[in-house]
């Protein structure tokens, strides 16, 4: 009887969080507001109380909405950086092709994001990259070479302008891969051929150069893309 009732029970489910999410995209239910209570939402939308209780619990996990501890649920400001953490952990978890498919994504997004980068980086932001990109020169530590790569980028995607994109691209950004290829670059020692493309960027950045910023940031994830292949074999 389970087996029968339990597709049953996930497309009531599924139906109240989608009349949730038509409850927010049609502004009856705004950024930062609450809830009404479990009861009177499921009387409200004309569904069960366990179902409404599974889609809020749903719709939490994805950041949509957020428990409050004695105040009750609310929607959240409903950011980019909130609703695509998942991102994260699909490209953390992700393995072979997925991950190869993962890099095909990334380079379309950070060549734009970097293009766009190039044309609207203020002085301060360009500091900030070249302080990263010194600091990246100046170790061989995998571990710190890492943190600031991840900095390099994310202060370029911020630099884009695009807060959607950033957050996209941070979540394709996985720090368990990045770890691996560097580790790899340590061993091929193809440090110095990665630290000419980040400086390649950095150039296209100064000389605010859409189009060369555009050809090296995809031409740096290729080199990653080309990588990860290698390790991946015929």
């Amino acid at each position: 009887m389970d087996d029968e009732t339990a597709p049953q029970k996930g497309t009531v489910t599924q139906r109240a969080i989608e009349r949730i999410k038509a409850m927010i995209g049609e502004g009856r239910l705004e950024p930062g507001q609450r809830l009404p209570t479990e009861r009177d939402l499921a009387a409200q939308l004309g569904m069960s109380r366990s179902s409404m209780r599974e889609a809020i619990r749903a719709l939490t996990v994805l950041g949509v909405l957020e428990a409050r501890h004695g105040s009750g649920i609310y929607v959240t400001r409903l950011e980019a950086g909130d609703l695509l953490e998942t991102f994260g952990v699909v490209a953390d978890l992700s393995r072979g092709p997925q991950l190869v498919e993962l890099l095909e994504i990334r380079r379309t997004l950070e060549s734009t994001a970097t293009a766009l980068a190039a044309a609207r980086i203020t002085e301060d932001q360009l500091a900030e990259v070249e302080k990263h990109l010194a600091a990246m020169n100046a170790t061989d530590d995998p571990e710190e070479i890492l943190a600031h790569d991840l900095a390099f980028h994310r202060e370029i995607a911020v630099a884009a302008g695009n807060e959607t994109m950033a957050a996209i691209l941070e979540g394709l950004s996985s720090r368990t891969f990045r770890a691996r290829v560097w580790r790899g670059y340590q061993e091929e020692g193809a440090y110095a051929r990665t630290r000419r493309e980040h400086a390649a960027i950095h150039r296209a950045l100064a000389a605010h150069d859409p189009e060369a910023a555009r050809a090296a940031a995809a031409a740096h994830v290729a080199e990653v893309e080309q990588w990860l292949r290698a390790q991946l074999g015929p």
